[in-house]
């Protein structure tokens, strides 16, 4: 491995992480609740939820870099499945709360880690059908 291919994976993972943030920080956005106030008050549930959201954006960066010729391609990619993802979650948990009674986000923000686990599956179930298909 030469210092340019060092290089260009520096700038590839720089530019990866960036983009997560900045993904993650969108979808707390449109969270109800504030996804660090709830960790730092020991919320075990947004904890469990927030980590398995990283895990799924995490997989499709990291499938989009993987089956990518060039960084900006991996990076829009990324964006589209980020997307895809956020509108996927928002049907299934209204269709949980419409048929099942259950209301994902606000469960997890009451501390109860089995919505938490429920929801955040979906995340990583749809994370690795969208990343199937790159």
């Amino acid at each position: 491995m030469d210092w340019i291919e060092v290089l260009a994976m520096l700038v590839w993972t720089g530019a990866g992480g960036l983009l997560l943030f900045v993904l993650m920080w969108i979808d707390s956005l449109f969270t109800k609740y504030k996804d660090m106030t709830e960790m730092k008050n020991g919320n075990m549930a947004v904890t469990a939820r927030f980590v398995m959201k990283l895990f799924a954006q995490g997989y499709i960066l990291s499938q989009s870099i993987a089956h990518s010729q060039d960084l900006w391609t991996a990076l829009f990619v990324s964006v589209i499945s980020f997307v895809i993802l956020f509108i996927l979650e928002r049907i299934v948990e209204l269709v949980f709360r419409m048929i099942g009674g259950l209301n994902l986000e606000e469960g997890t923000q009451q501390g109860k880690v089995t919505h938490a686990i429920l929801a955040g599956s979906f995340h990583i179930v749809g994370a690795m059908i969208i990343a199937a298909c790159l």
